[in-house]
């Protein structure tokens, strides 16, 4: 009979490019996740729209999160931690799996606390520079833990402790010419990309759309909105766009979703990548050696975000925009700074590729077999 892995948690990249690894290989795997984006935004998670295309079984689980901030959404959070729980046990009892493998995030706590009392053998990943909440909760039950980063080592035991890198999905790195014939950008004009994460960046968002009319006199625009960023804002962008002159129309275009091949398209055509400091984009500018402009998530546990992004500004390739200091004029000043000077920041590009295990998935799934045989 096949062995049985459990994939969880909220960072879906590394987990697909984990699960494109293990999928060589005679495993039957589950991916237990978020049933929903968040207590907020009652639409699917990302993890349940990129792993339709898998054969896999995703098993969605009524987590509750610990917020550090309190709204509405609060209470009826902290009652769902101990459902997620039993969710969880249940579930892993009846497929009884080999290994759980960790992908931090609050939906794998649940899972890896009832595998280890069910004696799982349980994995877990770290992505940051620092250490996420679930990670560091995790690490106490795990048999090994992946690090993303030399620096993160120091959070954990070492004796469990292994740098493996972080995982990196092979479309991420390359560019889809199909998709990028459909759009009809101006060849002399530099591609400036925006993005705001998986789920996306309303303040990052709103921000851009004061400048939309500037940057397209000069650049050329692709806009990743986000299911949860483009709330609000996607049909004024729509008419915004719609009045613009043909020529600088073609200049502007952005989509709510992107999978992965989309992503490396634009990750790969783009001259200048403005964006959050997740690990998960981190690791992918520093392989492809572009120039970023980071917009820190402040809320993020351990301030993980700009830690991430410090990586690259050490390497060179990379600058730190504070979100109490966004505004469409200091963003504007930064985007001329780095596009004047372009031509520095990527020659820093190797210093950026040397930070990065291009093999990352093959060391984690070398590092599962070892647990599990």
């Amino acid at each position: 009979m096949k062995k049985k892995i459990v994939i969880t948690g909220g960072h879906v990249t590394p987990a697909l490019a984990v699960i494109d690894e293990l999928e060589k290989k005679p495993y039957q795997i589950y991916y237990f996740g978020r049933r929903y984006t968040s207590e907020a935004h009652k639409a699917l998670p990302m993890e349940a729209v990129l792993l339709r295309e898998k054969e896999i079984t995703y098993i969605p689980i009524t987590a509750g999160k610990i917020q550090r901030y309190f709204d509405q959404y609060t209470f009826f959070s902290y009652l769902k931690i101990p459902l997620g729980f039993f969710q969880a046990l249940g579930y892993l009892i009846r497929i009884k799996p080999n290994l759980i493998i960790s992908f931090g995030g609050y939906v794998s706590v649940p899972v890896v606390l009832a595998g280890w009392l069910l004696k799982i053998s349980i994995l877990t990943h770290e992505q940051t520079a620092s250490y996420g909440l679930a990670s560091r909760f995790n690490s106490y039950f795990a048999k090994k833990i992946a690090v993303s980063w030399p620096i993160s080592q120091k959070y954990f035991p070492k004796k469990k402790v292994i740098l493996t890198g972080n995982p990196i999905r092979k479309e991420v790195l390359q560019t889809n010419k199909k998709i990028w014939q459909v759009f009809d950008f101006d060849e002399k004009l530099p591609l400036i990309f925006i993005t705001g994460g998986n789920q996306g960046s309303r303040i990052i968002n709103q921000t851009v759309s004061q400048l939309i009319n500037q940057l397209v006199k000069k650049y050329n625009l692709f806009h990743h909105l986000g299911p949860v960023g483009s709330q609000g804002i996607l049909k004024e962008l729509e008419k915004r766009r719609q009045k613009m002159p043909s020529q600088l129309r073609n200049r502007y275009h952005f989509k709510k979703y992107l999978d992965s091949q989309e992503m490396g398209t634009f990750l790969n055509k783009a001259d200048l990548i403005i964006s959050r400091s997740g690990a998960n984009t981190v690791t992918e500018l520093a392989a492809l050696g572009k120039p970023a402009l980071f917009i820190p998530l402040p809320f993020a546990a351990t301030d993980e975000q700009t830690k991430n992004a410090q990586l690259l500004v050490t390497a060179g390739t990379a600058e730190v925009l504070p979100q109490e200091k966004l505004s469409p004029k200091r963003l504007w000043q930064l985007i001329e700074k780095m596009m004047t000077h372009l031509d520095d920041y990527q020659k820093k590009s190797s210093q950026a590729k040397k930070l990065v295990k291009l093999d990352a998935s093959k060391e984690i799934v070398r590092l599962a077999e070892k647990i599990i045989q």
